[in-house]
């Protein structure tokens, strides 16, 4: 059979690789969320996840959409930042609403306190959404004036990847401060290695701007020294280090 005559099966075929890289790269990287969310929900407990980690990647994802208006890439990236906001936005809410019902007589903070020592650390959900609605309100007016500048464009592009890159970094303290990896998925850390590596590649191949490959190599690094704190802190268990009680530090919101 001559090649040309496997045309009709190879574009089809390429065709549907294509479909599928794009459809793992938009719904991918909300997957090593589920395990985290059912022990939250299962064990009522959300003290060994972060939510500062659900901070990095609302902040990354809310940039990169403004970095699209600036510079077009490929449309998979732009749906999965807006996939993963709405699913960080649930993260939040399950966490925030697990963490009021553990507390007792705790007062209540709110966004609207202006409280830098109990930044990140509120009582409401809604009081969340106020925050992003601000920081996203306040970064689109700005990306709003300088868009014709590419400088200003480029700058922004890697804002948004280097805070992306900065993911794990959380995790990463939040395991070292509790010389344990208790309360944190592991099945999160190992997906997150995995689709940090399919990434990587996508972005290589398909010669996406350069900050997101930057993004995705400092994003695997990161995901091996945290499963290095896996394998570290179960074979060599060691002595938490006590804190001095303080409001932003004894909770894990």
């Amino acid at each position: 059979m001559e090649p040309g005559g496997l045309e009709w099966l190879l574009v089809p075929m390429q065709q549907l690789v294509s479909w599928g890289a794009a459809g793992a790269m938009v719904f991918g990287g909300v997957v090593p969320y589920i395990p985290q969310y059912r022990d939250i929900r299962r064990t009522q407990n959300a003290e060994g996840f972060s939510t500062y980690v659900c901070l990095v990647l609302l902040v990354a994802n809310i940039l990169r959409i403004l970095f699209w208006f600036g510079r077009r890439f490929e449309s998979p990236l732009l749906w999965q930042s807006i996939i993963m906001i709405i699913t960080m936005l649930l993260m939040l809410k399950l966490c925030t609403e697990v963490r009021v019902s553990n507390e007792l007589n705790v007062k209540r903070r709110s966004f609207a306190d202006f409280d830098l020592n109990y930044f990140w650390h509120w009582s409401k959900f809604t009081d969340y959404v106020q925050c992003v609605l601000t920081f996203t309100g306040v970064t689109g007016y700005i990306t709003y004036l300088w868009l014709d500048s590419s400088l200003f464009v480029e700058t922004l592009g890697f804002l948004a990847v280097f805070t992306e890159a900065m993911l794990g970094v959380p995790q990463l303290y939040r395991n070292y401060q509790n010389r344990s990896t208790e309360g944190m998925s592991i099945k999160m850390v190992l997906m997150w290695s995995s689709g940090d590596t399919f990434k990587t590649v996508y972005f290589i191949l398909n010669q996406a701007p350069f900050q997101f490959s930057i993004c995705g190599l400092l994003q695997v690094f990161v995901d091996i020294a945290i499963l290095l704190q896996v394998y570290l802190y179960s074979h060599y268990p060691q002595k938490p280090v006590s804190h001095t009680a303080h409001p932003a530090s004894t909770k894990a919101l």
